[in-house]
């Protein structure tokens, strides 16, 4: 059977964005144009929601910057927070998957992250700099993860090598099937949640909670954890630097992190309203959405 075309939605009361890789650059700034796109979406009446990998805590100077009140989808929606960061719900790893998961990228070569306070073995280990600066706090060095493991919303893979990563993330979910979530957030980072916890389900629990339909959201992203995403919105946009399946999946491509595509995306789609049938004809044409 043929699949019926998408056509965006022509209503969007909220715009949900990931952060790393979207609303921020790979250094990890917030532009001064980023912050008028979203102050402008506020004088519209649209409201702003962030829904990312990172730990609530790793949130607090964006919430800040931006004056967030809505609330905040961390660890790919493994914790719902308020502003305040305090949780609203929560999605833990199985203590059996998340130690099976360690295990794994243990014998596969690649650095873990575990544990709500970033634990890491290894304080000068790939990226350890880059996931500093990204979530403003640097990581609980320990020697074995041990009980963190257990109440964990997230296990996170990381490697230079990006092959490595996607045959784990291949392997992840053979071996753990409906016991965890496994998707990367960037080309070196494989996230591993709870089932519940993905990006999706986290639009539509935050949807639900400031009574948003589903088809009155637009979301914005690169990662491949964001597709989910795209699939329950009215509208989707991926950032230029997003991979081919996320730009396969998207209604519509930006630009870059690096060209201000966040900035561009919210003036260009959600308050100009350039949306058309023909628009997103020429799109799918061209191989863009």
């Amino acid at each position: 059977m043929t699949a019926l075309p998408r056509y965006p939605s022509t209503k969007i009361s909220a715009v949900i964005s990931d952060v790393d890789g979207t609303l921020v650059t790979d250094d990890k700034i917030l532009t001064a144009c980023a912050r008028a796109a979203v102050a402008q979406l506020g004088a519209r009446g649209i409201i702003f929601i962030v829904i990312s990998s990172r730990p609530p805590r790793g949130l607090r100077m964006l919430v800040d910057r931006l004056a967030i009140t809505t609330p905040i989808g961390c660890f790919n929606g493994g914790v719902i927070a308020m502003p305040d960061l305090s949780v609203i719900s929560d999605h833990l790893l199985p203590s059996e998957a998340a130690r099976r998961a360690v295990e794994m990228l243990d014998a596969r070569g690649a650095q873990v992250f575990a544990g709500q306070d970033w634990g890491s073995r290894d304080p000068s280990g790939p990226y350890v700099g880059l996931e500093e600066r990204a979530v403003g706090f640097g990581p609980k060095i320990v020697e074995d993860f041990g009980p963190a493991v257990d109440v964990a919303a997230k296990i996170v893979g990381v490697s230079a090598d990006f092959e490595l990563l996607a045959q784990c993330e291949r392997d992840m979910r053979a071996a753990l099937a409906d016991q965890a979530s496994d998707a990367r957030s960037q080309p070196y980072c494989l996230d591993i949640t709870h089932p519940l916890a993905n990006k999706g389900i986290a639009l539509s629990e935050i949807a639900r909670l400031l009574g948003v339909p589903l088809t009155e959201n637009a979301v914005i992203g690169d990662g491949g954890n964001d597709i989910a995403m795209f699939e329950r919105s009215g509208l989707s946009i991926a950032t230029g630097n997003a991979g081919p399946d996320a730009q396969r999946a998207a209604d519509f491509v930006t630009g870059t992190n690096r060209e201000e595509g966040f900035a561009n995306a919210i003036d260009r789609f959600i308050l100009a309203g350039n949306r058309s049938d023909a628009q997103i004809g020429i799109a799918r044409a061209e191989g863009r959405a």
